[in-house]
């Protein structure tokens, strides 16, 4: 029942923040200085289309009303038209969403799994070489930006050493797997192509290595220092009196409780790689909805705008759920904590 208690009261939250980023982002697609419709269809456009945008978009009414026109157009998936594609932005979204949803879950998969292993190595080995090589480049990793990292890993493996795809999603003359996911690798599993998934995850590992760089470094950092401070615990040193072997306190006593101030941080990072995502894209030619939003910005996109806004805060906000859910199985005591409040 606590367990049900908290889960509520986190959806509830989410529900709650969702509400304010959406009049957030309505308001200031309204306050921005200058003429909405000129914004959206370009200072060349003819005052009857000028007027026939406002009119569609219901910019007469007050302001009240036009969110209620606009938030019950997005809760059935309209965000109204793009003016930089010309087709409806659900459309674009549902085209471009998936690439970066891709190129995000591996960049998380990567974060997740060697932000660990060298946070543990390091602890494991403190005070040695390797402890000392681990720290150095945790601390050259996170002070880096995702931009940098990535030119370096373009000329790299794209100039220098050719031996891994870096752009685009596929080889060319690759032909891409049957839609089902959006995900090449899964279609084309699902489809039986092999060699066509073989191809695009090679293309998914330099961007998402770039992109789970610095949150991965940062990881391994906490990782490390909470392993370290747990390691010089008495319950610790009980078990080693008993005989416990060394290996087993390590997996299952030491690194369980280190992983949940690690766990929270991580669910910060993996949220944010949307947003850090559009550089990665850019550089790597990756046709993703980071990408797509940029280029929105630039032309003054403001529905498109929008709905990649609306889009990285449900993202946002659904993979802080999936911490804290994470977090309280890890620690009971925050979830009873939390549903008795």
């Amino acid at each position: 029942m606590n367990f049900k208690r908290y889960l509520l009261r986190r959806l509830v939250l989410a529900v709650v923040v969702m509400f304010g980023l959406s009049i957030v982002i309505f308001a200031i697609s309204r306050i921005m200085p200058g003429d909405v419709a000129t914004m959206a269809l370009g200072s060349t456009a003819t005052e009857e289309a000028k007027e026939s945008y406002r009119v569609a978009n219901h910019l007469y009414d007050s302001y009240p009303q036009q969110y209620l026109y606009w938030i019950g157009g997005v809760l059935q998936g309209d965000f109204g038209t793009s003016t930089s594609t010309n087709r409806p932005v659900s459309t674009d979204v549902a085209e471009f969403l998936p690439a970066t949803l891709e190129l995000v879950v591996m960049a998380a998969v990567i974060l997740i799994i060697l932000s660990i292993i060298l946070g543990v190595l390091a602890a494991k080995y403190r005070d040695t070489v390797v402890d000392g090589i681990i720290r150095v480049l945790s601390y050259i990793g996170v002070a880096m930006p995702s931009f940098v990292i990535a030119t370096l890993l373009l000329l790299l493996f794209g100039h220098l050493w050719q031996v891994i795809p870096v752009l685009g999603r596929l080889s060319y003359g690759v032909t891409a797997p049957p839609d089902v996911t959006g995900f090449y690798t899964i279609d084309a599993l699902l489809a039986g192509q092999f060699s066509t998934f073989w191809d695009a995850f090679l293309h998914l590992l330099v961007p998402a290595f770039a992109l789970a760089l610095g949150g991965l470094c940062q990881e391994a950092r906490i990782v490390r220092n909470s392993m370290t401070e747990n390691g010089s615990k008495d319950y610790l040193s009980a078990m080693r009196g008993y005989g416990v072997p060394e290996g087993k306190i390590l997996r299952k006593y030491q690194l369980k409780p280190s992983l949940i101030p690690a766990v929270s941080c991580m669910g910060m990072d993996i949220a944010s790689l949307m947003g850090n995502a559009f550089l990665v894209e850019t550089i790597f030619n990756w046709p993703g909805i980071s990408r797509y939003g940029l280029s929105c910005m630039l032309g003054k996109d403001l529905n498109a705008i929008s709905a990649v806004l609306l889009v990285f805060g449900a993202i946002f906000v659904v993979v802080n759920i999936v911490v804290d859910l994470i977090v309280a199985c890890l620690d009971p005591r925050i979830r009873l904590g939390g549903a008795k409040s």
